[in-house]
């Protein structure tokens, strides 16, 4: 079975690769050092240290294969490409929320790189699939646990 793609920007591909690198570079020796220097203090069975120190060494190294297998199935949006015109990965979009009158700015952006808190969302949520497609000026229904919301699509963006 093909694994399934992550859609990234070139701005989530970088940031993921500068992850990588820092975990890979200095976190291995930071950790590395903290084991070595449990491990002088003696005997191992009791030493919270020397725990700790491979339990952070264990989560360092399942962090750098989740990295590496995102990567390596990582398929990047140019965002300079994308039209906008229509709703795509890699825009920013303003909406309109139509029963609170609250307008809303989002980037649509793939799963692996989606955070709300920054106002990314993913091209996989109930928002994001229902503003994939849709032009300025559409009236788009998206279906959530809580009943249906209406957005008016009122601006496409280029991403910065």
């Amino acid at each position: 079975m093909a694994e399934k793609k992550n859609i990234l920007t070139y701005e989530g591909l970088r940031i993921l690769e500068e992850e990588l690198q820092d975990l890979k570079v200095i976190k291995r020796k930071e950790v590395a050092q903290k084991i070595k220097e449990a491990r002088e203090q003696g005997d191992l069975s009791e030493n919270a240290e020397y725990d700790a120190a491979k339990d952070e060494q264990r989560e360092i190294e399942a962090r750098i294969e989740e990295i590496d297998k995102i990567l390596k199935n990582a398929e990047v949006v140019v965002e300079d490409e994308v039209e906008v015109d229509v709703i795509n990965i890699g825009c920013r979009v303003k909406i309109l929320d139509l029963e609170f009158e609250d307008e809303m700015e989002y980037k649509i952006v793939g799963s692996t790189e989606a955070n709300s808190l920054k106002g990314k969302i993913s091209n996989e949520s109930p928002v994001g699939k229902a503003l994939i497609g849709a032009r300025v000026g559409d009236i788009v229904n998206v279906e959530t646990h809580s009943g249906m919301l209406e957005y008016k699509i009122l601006e496409i963006l280029r991403s910065n």
